[in-house]
């Protein structure tokens, strides 16, 4: 078999640019979760195939590129580990769109490229539907379809006229995307599920407190969730969103269980008072933890549990955006009776280790003659003494605790309900640790309230007779702007700067908070079009009991209408141009003539026939010709064509007299 060559002739250095550039803007959304090899291979795989096209050069041979991508795959999977899944498959894609690049000779291999560049689009997709997804996916659209119709464009076309044709087949193709979006039967859950990119976290939060560890707090504006609530929104001393709940303590590090269902947890809470409803969208934290305001005694969210702890938990990880309703009692009694094997498990310390911390405990608790005077008596020595609230505290080493009472003094929230529910526990108080979000920052130009990152927070609760299980927060013995204002709030009062906490200007605020209400829009109207708002949708529209069926009958009937609406409009514009009256009129001469014209006759070989013929005279055929010539390839001269009709119709006049 004969050797393919490898030479380029510069055939593609045109059209060359352009299907990098598509390729470019299709890979953007992908590199900040790309490795930076991977983004480097692919710059510098397009700066060589355009090198090699300029010079006129020779391609990479077939043993060098086996080589390359042999490298790239098992960089691939040692990077990630995997091969599947959205991460490993947009860096496999890449990796081919590299490859191919380096043995593109045609213009058909240029179309591989641009298909590769399709589904690179859509992959970015997979992660998450932001607010931008939808101009990107049109801006990224239309260059890959410019670079297509580059091409196969003629010299004279310019790239105006192919990004012009491109806009107009996105604009055919919209209406088709919207109706089939609006009517195609919606499910509960998908048929296929994609493996999501872990290389990032999300979630502010995480199943275990190590407060000895941590030298810095960043805060992050990322946002957790929002609410929506059905009348006025809580203040925020009263915002407590549960997450998770820490039961074990070995001297450093607080841990958790795993998530497991609990039947007897949503008995335990009696409440009291009147109760507060609100739908929470929460965003993804490939978790299964599941936030609810205290103490939440209905969800509507499917295949999520209570645990025994009173936290709400889902079967699988949340992979995507949720949106669940809720109702809460803030007002409640938590577990009024404690078995002795329960008392032993939130009393259990290690045996060693923070014995100042113990010393000191136990010394209060003597002084106080009561668990709630030794509780109060805590509190007033946080607020008290000189302890600070900061997101920048010293590393502790051993001994987290004592360390932090009696050296440092200096700690965010983990810190306080660490050493506060040792205490607790160090004089047989039964005590645990709460962790998930506090407070929030209410969105005056959508009317809901915005969760963030940033007010992630840690809390206490003790077990007391006649009162259950009772949430303590230190933080707010220290900090108590943190609590009534919440995060952002003490940031934006400016309370919160000497803690670390930064303020936004009024302007990037509002820009923020108008941003906020564009994204929970989006959220709610597009990425939350689910099965219960496409019926609801169904039925403002008309259609009773709007089943699969229907739905699928009527995506039917519109998609074909529009098709044809669409073709009749294309047929339209792109319809022949009339001819025109010269030519109309040297037809009539050609039918009087009685001799057929020959494909590919001007009119001066016709003319000399036509006179040979013998059935007009030979002067009439001259002044016909000479007036038709004139017509149709003269100046624009309107007597020109009147001698032509004047000439025609004279054969006429002569044939019937």
């Amino acid at each position: 078999m004969r050797a393919q060559p490898r030479g380029t002739d510069g055939s593609l250095l045109v059209s060359l640019p352009w299907t990098i550039g598509a390729l470019g803007v299709s890979l953007a959304p992908h590199v900040p979760y790309l490795a930076l090899w991977i983004s480097a291979a692919v710059v510098g795989c397009a700066a060589w195939r355009y090198i090699i096209e300029k010079r006129r050069g020779i391609l990479p041979s077939r043993w060098v590129r086996g080589g390359l991508a042999l490298v790239c795959f098992l960089g691939v999977f040692g990077t990630y580990s995997a091969i599947s899944g959205v991460g490993p498959g947009s860096a496999l894609l890449a990796i081919m769109a590299a490859m191919k690049l380096l043995e593109t000779r045609k213009r058909r291999d240029q179309f591989v490229l641009l298909f590769i560049s399709i589904f690179l689009v859509m992959s970015s997709l997979l992660r998450e539907q932001y607010l931008w997804s939808l101009p990107y996916l049109l801006i990224s659209t239309l260059i890959i379809l410019t670079a297509w119709l580059r091409m196969s464009a003629e010299k004279s076309e310019t790239a105006k006229q192919s990004f012009a044709t491109g806009g107009r087949l996105l604009l055919y193709a919209a209406p088709l995307a919207i109706a089939m979006w609006v009517f195609f039967p919606r499910l509960a859950t998908p048929f296929w599920a994609v493996p999501i990119d872990t290389s990032q976290a999300t979630s502010g939060l995480s199943d275990t407190m190590s407060p000895g560890d941590i030298s810095s707090l960043s805060m992050s504006d990322a946002v957790a969730f929002r609410v929506r609530f059905d009348d006025e929104i809580p203040d925020s001393r009263d915002r407590y969103w549960r997450g998770l709940v820490l039961t074990r303590f070995n001297g450093r590090t607080w841990t958790g269980s795993e998530p497991r269902i609990d039947s007897s947890a949503l008995q335990q809470i009696a409440a009291r008072g009147d109760p507060v409803s609100y739908e929470i969208t929460m965003e993804p934290t490939r978790q299964q933890w599941v936030f609810a305001m205290e103490m939440p005694a209905d969800w509507s969210l499917e295949r999520t549990f209570m645990g025994p702890q009173q936290q709400l938990s889902r079967v699988t990880p949340i992979e995507q955006r949720i949106a669940y309703k809720v109702v809460s009692y803030p007002d409640y009694v938590l577990q009024s009776e404690l078995s002795s094997l329960a008392r032993q498990w939130y009393t259990s310390v290690p045996e060693n280790g923070n014995e100042r911390t113990r010393d000191l405990a136990r010394a209060m608790r003597s002084d106080a003659g009561s668990d709630t005077a030794f509780i109060d008596a805590v509190l007033a020595k946080f607020h008290e003494e000189q302890y600070f609230y900061t997101l920048q505290p010293p590393a502790l080493g051993s001994d987290p605790v004592d360390r932090f009472l009696f050296d440092t003094r200096q700690g965010f929230c983990e810190h306080y309900a660490s050493a506060f529910a040792f205490m607790m526990r160090s004089v047989g108080i039964p005590s645990r640790v709460v962790l998930g979000y506090q407070g929030g920052e209410v969105n005056p130009m959508g009317g809901h309230l915005i969760v963030r990152q940033s007010d992630a927070h840690a809390w206490t609760e003790v077990w007391l007779e006649r009162y259950g299980w009772y949430r303590v927060d230190p933080t707010s013995a220290v900090a108590p702007e943190r609590i009534e204002y919440g995060a952002r709030g003490a940031a934006i009062d400016g309370v919160g700067v000497g803690w670390g906490f930064t303020a936004p200007s009024k302007l990037l605020q509002q820009l923020t908070m108008t941003w906020d209400v564009l994204n929970a829009k989006w959220n709610e109207w597009v990425l939350g079009y689910g099965p219960d708002t496409q019926k609801g949708f169904m039925e403002w529209l008309g259609m009773s009991d709007p089943s699969w069926r229907k739905m699928l009958l009527t995506l039917v009937i519109s998609v074909v209408s529009l098709i044809l609406v669409i073709s009749g409009l294309m047929m339209l514009r792109c319809r022949a141009p009339a001819k025109d009256r010269a030519s109309v009129l040297y037809d009539r001469f050609v039918k009087k003539a009685g001799l057929e014209r020959r494909t590919g006759e001007t009119a001066l070989e016709y003319a000399r026939r036509a006179k040979s013929h013998g059935t007009i005279p030979e002067s009439t055929v001259s002044s016909v010709t000479v007036a038709y010539l004139d017509a149709r390839y003269g100046p624009d001269d309107d007597g020109a064509l009147g001698r032509l009709k004047h000439a025609v119709a004279a054969i006429r006049v002569r044939a019937t007299a």
